[in-house]
């Protein structure tokens, strides 16, 4: 018997849509673009490049058949501007929003920009996606979100009080997705990630996420940086669990809709086991490195202690079952780490 996933691609390949991806050059809107490709989809990119790079485009070009390349269609474009988003949601059924300034630091130390782009931007999207007359609009919220609630695992009804711009960004965008679909009937599903890591994942610049970086710390020599005692924990998830989950909610049916879904694998780490994981993989890949050392610092303000999160809403509306674990990821992952941040070295 098939999975709801396995259900859905068959469906897609059998019938194709036509999706936006917005945020397609990022870390996980390149990794959606990939597999919507993959399966004979008609996609259209928007991106401006902040935060995402045109190399990651071309990883997956190389990746996917000249044919099915040919029905990605990329509008250079930012989600500030309402023409661009105009332009990008012409003729589309789906779209799945990306886009974003993410890193709470990076709102910690600049509020403005990330309102810009998490709050007008995302507006913007989704004022061109329902004057596009889109079947459903997707959009990537944060674990972030929770805040200072400190109850685990999480549930999508308990949130606490933002504790970053970031996070307030994310809450404001949950929030207006409910009004367009309440008032102008533009369905939509939030889908809260948690942590999520894998390829095309950025190593390098001062946002970077923790596995990446991490990755090229112990290439580098360097010590793996901690903030606090190490016990902070995460929910951390393979990018091949929120491309599923994005499928999943476009094609979802129509009373999955209006509703914000944990996309997680339900299983916690501290940042302890996470080093050890990382400097493990290190060494069964690349065993001349140097021996990983950690380096424990100040909490970092705007962080949550602990996070873990309860998926059954996702697995009962949307049928979302994660296909990895945090240690199968991170086997399936490091290679890729390893030689990116051997490329950015070299250079």
């Amino acid at each position: 018997m098939s999975t709801p996933y396995e259900s859905v691609i068959s469906d897609l390949k059998s019938h194709p849509r036509k999706w936006l991806v917005t945020g397609v050059a990022g870390f996980i809107g390149s990794n959606i673009l990939q597999k919507l490709l993959e399966l004979d989809q008609q996609v259209t990119g928007l991106d401006n490049y902040v935060t995402g790079y045109r190399h990651n485009l071309e990883d997956v070009r190389s990746l996917v058949q000249p044919a099915q390349w040919q029905r990605f269609r990329m509008v250079e474009g930012d989600i500030c501007n309402l023409a661009a988003c105009r332009d990008a949601c012409q003729g589309v059924e789906i779209v799945l929003h990306q886009a974003a300034l993410g890193s709470v630091p990076r709102s910690m130390e600049d509020p403005l920009s990330s309102h810009e782009s998490n709050v007008n931007g995302f507006l913007n999207v989704l004022l061109a996606a329902r004057d596009a007359g889109a079947k459903r609009f997707v959009y990537a919220s944060s674990s972030s979100v929770y805040g200072d609630n400190p109850v685990l695992p999480k549930t999508e009804d308990g949130i606490g009080k933002p504790l970053s711009p970031y996070a307030a960004t994310k809450y404001i965008n949950e929030i207006y997705a409910d009004v367009f679909q309440r008032v102008y009937g533009l369905s939509s599903v939030g889908l809260r990630y948690f942590n999520v890591f894998g390829p095309r994942q950025d190593p390098c610049g001062a946002y970077a996420a923790v596995i990446p970086r991490w990755f090229e710390s112990i290439l580098l020599g360097k010590p793996l940086e901690i903030n606090g005692d190490g016990e902070t924990s995460r929910d951390f998830c393979y990018v091949a669990n929120a491309v599923q989950a994005n499928i999943l909610s476009g094609l979802a049916p129509a009373e999955a809709s209006g509703k914000i879904y944990n996309v997680a694998v339900a299983q916690q780490t501290t940042l302890n086991q996470l080093a050890n994981m990382i400097m493990a993989e290190v060494k069964r890949l690349r065993p001349g490195a140097a021996e990983g050392k950690i380096l424990y610092r100040d909490f970092r303000p705007g962080d949550i202690r602990h996070s873990l999160a309860d998926i059954s809403l996702a697995r009962q509306h949307l049928g979302y079952v994660p296909s990895h674990s945090i240690g199968q990821g991170l086997t399936e992952a490091s290679a890729w780490y390893l030689r990116r941040c051997e490329n950015v070295a070299a250079v």
